[in-house]
């Protein structure tokens, strides 16, 4: 089976199969990697991540729901939240990384299956009721590719989301993007060091793949967020910069905390954004205006 349009297995498990450990000692107590929502200034990180799991939860429609989609799983904190807070019967989680697999089987939380494989290899039984991805969309396409191929990644991706849902069904994604910026601005750093065969998508090419498929029904921009959560996230490895250096060596500890502040100066001045947008699904898209037939 393939990998799909965007970044390998190999180039996902580079970053996200470092120790648990090591991701423990900086993430909050539900080990979310990604932004959160914050409501004031009083608030903590893992209140915050837990709004935004609920956020993503309401804009896909997906308390009580039969069966939810969970693209990028990560640790499993959506799942869990899913199941255990808004009544879900059946939550599948979708990864890449060894790692992240390993932790939530060892979880059994009932209701939950986590399978390691790529949206692009993934077959389910019968179709969803929501679908909900946070964070992936980063990893859907690759630096190597020219703009025409990257939407057309991006166009299969929907087309997957679009015969997987039920009518009437919702996507609720959550993504990194190309603002004040392009492509030739993104940092070697990241390129090699941090997210390698990953590249970030702008809103105008979500909107040309999701054209005929799904209708965006909200869009928020929250770079400003992404600061806090990563300023969060810094503060916290270098409180325990000595507990991390044990797990994993100076050499990585020092990667991560320049890849956090380069980061926050990205997001702090427009050079990236960080999108939250709700998809409907458009029950009967005009076939003549796709470029392809949903799988």
């Amino acid at each position: 089976m393939g990998h799909g349009p965007g970044a390998s297995a190999e180039a996902i498990q580079y970053h996200y199969d470092v120790a648990d450990e090591f991701y423990e000692l900086w993430l909050d107590e539900t080990r979310t990697y990604s932004s959160a929502l914050w409501d004031g200034e009083l608030d903590t990180l893992e209140a915050a991540q837990l709004r935004k799991l609920d956020y993503h939860i309401d804009q896909a429609r997906a308390r009580n729901a039969e069966s939810v989609l969970d693209i990028g799983c990560g640790w499993g904190s959506l799942l869990h939240r899913l199941v255990g807070t808004h009544g879900v019967k059946q939550a599948t989680g979708l990864t890449l990384s060894n790692r992240q697999s390993s932790h939530i089987r060892r979880q059994a939380w009932p209701g939950v299956e986590v399978r390691q494989e790529s949206w692009w290899d993934h077959r389910p039984a019968a179709p969803y009721d929501a679908i909900v991805s946070i964070g992936a969309f980063e990893h859907f396409a690759r630096l190597d590719q020219d703009a025409t191929e990257k939407v057309e990644g991006y166009r299969a991706f929907f087309e997957r989301c679009h015969a997987w849902l039920k009518p009437g069904g919702c996507l609720s994604l959550q993504t990194m993007s190309y603002e004040n910026s392009k492509r030739d601005d993104f940092s070697d750093y990241f390129k090699t060091e941090i997210f390698p065969e990953s590249d970030l998508p702008r809103i105008s090419e979500i909107a040309q793949a999701s054209e005929y498929l799904f209708e965006m029904v909200t869009l928020r921009g929250d770079r400003d967020h992404y600061v806090r959560t990563l300023q969060a996230w810094r503060d916290r490895l270098r409180a325990r910069r000595a507990q991390a250096v044990a797990i994993v060596g100076d050499g990585t500890v020092a990667k991560y905390d320049k890849y956090l502040q380069m980061a926050m100066l990205g997001f702090h001045g427009a050079t990236m954004n960080l999108l939250r947008i709700g998809f409907r699904r458009i029950d009967r898209p005009r076939r003549s205006a796709m470029s392809h037939a949903s799988p």
